[in-house]
């Protein structure tokens, strides 16, 4: 498949395909195969093999592994996250995701725009709300609002998943733009 032309705003090469390891080029073609496209973000990182595999293993790890949060719990997380710092490349594909694994586009744009204004159950409410202050003022959480997602029917373990993949998507928005990556066009009309 062909690189689009702008994958992020650095003089830092993206290397062709056929110039990438032998792992990268299989991941790739895994991708490929089952997404239809290489993310950017991937792309992006494709310059150095090590903080790709770094970068993937622990995306997997939070996004696929085995969890209390579902997988659309976790891509709400990220969109949320993502909405809050404004991050064009995540809310793009992560929104994309959540049409797609909620099977409700209204739910996706919500996510996007304002997830307070969606009909969420009070388990994912207490979620974003947790993720949505760990994002804006991290150093004022405090006991009570791991007591809110106890309350809330989280455990301690998914207080844990909760807080690893806000904390991730507060990572990869800050790198999302600082490099000004820019979404595969693929997802702006996914699950549409």
């Amino acid at each position: 498949m062909s690189q689009p032309k702008h994958i992020h705003g650095l003089d830092v090469p993206v290397p062709a395909r056929e110039d990438l390891d032998e792992g990268t080029r299989k991941y790739f073609d895994i991708c490929d195969e089952k997404l239809g496209m290489v993310p950017n973000v991937l792309a992006s990182y494709s310059f150095d093999p090590v903080k790709l595999r770094a970068f993937s293993d622990m995306y997997g790890d939070l996004m696929l592994g085995e969890s209390g949060l579902s997988k659309l719990e976790r891509e709400m997380i990220a969109v949320v996250v993502s909405s809050i710092n404004k991050c064009f490349y995540c809310l793009t594909a992560h929104g994309a995701a959540v049409r797609e694994l909620s099977g409700d586009p209204i739910l996706g744009e919500l996510m996007v725009m304002n997830y307070r204004a969606a009909e969420l159950p009070v388990r994912q409410r207490a979620m974003l709300d947790f993720a949505d202050k760990l994002t804006k003022t991290p150093a004022e959480i405090v006991e009570q609002d791991r007591e809110a997602l106890r309350g809330a029917g989280w455990s301690d373990r998914d207080i844990w998943d909760i807080s690893a993949t806000v904390a991730f998507f507060n990572m990869s928005n800050r790198m999302s733009t600082a490099i000004d990556m820019m979404p595969n066009e693929a997802y702006h009309g996914q699950a549409r």
